[in-house]
């Protein structure tokens, strides 16, 4: 790819600035040069020297940063051309009608994150460098990313991993541990081949420690470095060290061969308990039996996921009042514009503007429509519209009303049977950028790029504003252009692009040959 347009652009201020400082503030760039005036005595020349072997190496340095950035660019657009050249099929896509239930090209891809031939195996417990415990933070899909990382780190450090504590105390108030959401045998097995994971710490180690497990909290997105520089020393003294509040704490970019750690605990080793999966798979199958495809919507409008947004959503006085009164729960968060948030594509859409979103798209209303979601702010009121323009609406509380009672005191497993309906779904909207919306779009990617929609929310909002200036099918082709590029297609994948969960680019390779006439006979 070259060098980065930020690296080649401080190395060439870097030259710049090299320039004009003073003598005495100099660093010794140009070594032999320095040396070279050390050794004239005649200071007159030696000044005059120093002013132009210093803007010698500073044009030279200026001009090297230039040629990296000019490169660098030219590389990352070439190599996303040629893709395309080498690809017309990917060309054709682009040109042609979307097919809104299924890609056209899902069959040349799959997901692929079996490790290289030169992978380590897992150390074992007995010699390794310590004991590696997790506290997870968050939901349950902001907890799953940490648990992933989690077991990457343990990687980085040659540590046991101990299996991660929930999060007990966050905004949603669940005292599930992990065993009463995955299964935890199935994690240990599958993943015994790179990290050795253990329930709880040995009792004799515990005795034999001076002192309490060293606690510690990590910066957001660090890299392996930090992990090797600041916790591995620390581990090797205590034997034991905890990770508080594990969420997002490792880099997104990493080798290959991480990454494809983390989608092997993500998309394999992260498997739901028998009764959550079992519960999933029965409304999945009632879905199935009332139609022979369907939608699922993370509609993700509950009061605190309006509040934190910051937005605004036509409620009035009533609205600013209540939201206002949530989002004084998080005492960090900076004053909003609404109108602002709104234009930069950060607020979600009403269910209504979902609903206009899928048929300007082509959904007709004869569709079937699996809202995944919580309290939905507004309730009935705000579902109307879109269960005017969808009138085959389910939730997980209509097709199981019974078989959900023992879930409801728990929000991490009703996110759980939500997951797999969404996962299953033929098609899979999100409506926000969360954790949920994000991981389940990399997993349906990994398994064969299943239609993903997201809505291009900072360009639908200026159409939504201004549809009752135009007529039904001007809005529909407004909307079909705006959502190019966002609708789950493998040309939309680019390594480096987004996060790593939302596009496990290192963990979908490309098919070399595709029986054509099969596939065909498959579709039909």
């Amino acid at each position: 790819m070259g060098v980065s347009i930020g690296k080649a652009w401080r190395l060439g201020m870097l030259s710049t600035n090299l320039a004009l400082l003073p003598n005495n503030k100099r660093k010794h760039v140009c070594g032999s040069q320095q040396q070279q005036k050390k050794n004239n005595n005649n200071n007159n020349n030696n000044n005059n020297n120093t002013i132009s072997w210093s803007l010698v190496c500073g044009f030279m340095l200026f001009v090297l940063g230039l040629i990296s950035l000019l490169t660098g660019h030219m590389l990352s657009d070439l190599e996303w051309y040629s893709h395309r050249l080498v690809h017309p099929r990917l060309v054709a896509n682009y040109r042609t009608p979307i097919d809104i239930w299924k890609s056209k090209l899902s069959k040349y891809y799959y997901g692929c994150s079996d490790p290289g031939r030169n992978y380590a195996p897992a150390v074992r417990e007995q010699m390794s460098n310590g004991y590696l415990l997790i506290a997870a933070s968050g939901g349950l899909n902001q907890q799953r990313t940490g648990i992933t990382d989690a077991v990457v780190v343990a990687r980085i450090l040659n540590a046991t991993l101990v299996v991660p504590e929930l999060d007990h105390h966050s905004y949603w108030k669940d005292d599930s541990d992990f065993v009463d959401i995955f299964d935890v045998d199935w994690f240990i097995s599958y993943l015994a081949k790179d990290v050795t994971i253990v329930k709880r710490v040995p009792d004799k180690t515990m005795r034999s420690m001076e002192k309490p497990p060293y606690t510690m909290r990590v910066p957001r997105k660090s890299d392996p470095d930090y992990y090797l520089d600041q916790v591995l020393p620390i581990l090797l003294r205590r034997q034991v060290v905890q990770l508080t509040k594990f969420d997002f704490r490792l880099a997104n970019n990493l080798d290959d061969e991480l990454q494809k750690l983390r989608c092997r605990v993500n998309y394999h080793a992260l498997r739901f308990t028998k009764p959550i999966q079992e519960l999933g798979q029965t409304i999945v199958t009632r879905m199935q039996k009332m139609a022979h495809r369907f939608i699922a919507v993370h509609l993700r409008f509950e009061p605190d996921m309006l509040a934190f947004s910051g937005c605004y959503f036509g409620g009035g006085e009533k609205e600013r009042n209540e939201l206002g009164e949530i989002r004084k729960r998080w005492t960090t968060l900076p004053d909003l514009s609404p109108d602002g948030e709104r234009k930069r594509g950060k607020c979600p859409l009403t269910p209504h503007e979902v609903g206009l979103m899928l048929r300007a798209l082509g959904f007709t209303n004869d569709t079937y429509l699996y809202v995944a979601s919580g309290e939905i702010y507004g309730g009935d009121e705000t579902m109307q519209p879109l269960k005017d323009l969808f009138p085959n609406i389910y939730t997980k509380e209509m097709l199981a009303n019974e078989e959900l009672k023992p879930f409801l005191p728990f929000s991490s497993r009703l996110a759980a049977v939500d997951y797999i309906v969404c996962d299953e779904s033929d098609v899979f909207v999100t409506n926000n950028n969360g954790n949920m919306a994000k991981i389940l779009a990399g997993r349906r990617r990994y398994m064969g790029h299943k239609r993903t929609i997201r809505p291009n929310a900072k360009k639908l909002s200026t159409l939504f504003a201004g549809r009752h200036q135009m007529d039904w099918h001007t809005f529909a082709r407004k909307v079909k252009a705006c959502q190019r590029g966002f609708l789950g297609e493998p040309d939309e994948m680019r390594p480096g692009r987004g996060d790593y969960h939302e596009f496990p680019s290192s963990c979908v390779c490309e098919r070399q040959y595709v029986d054509e006439e099969l596939d065909t006979k498959i579709d039909n």
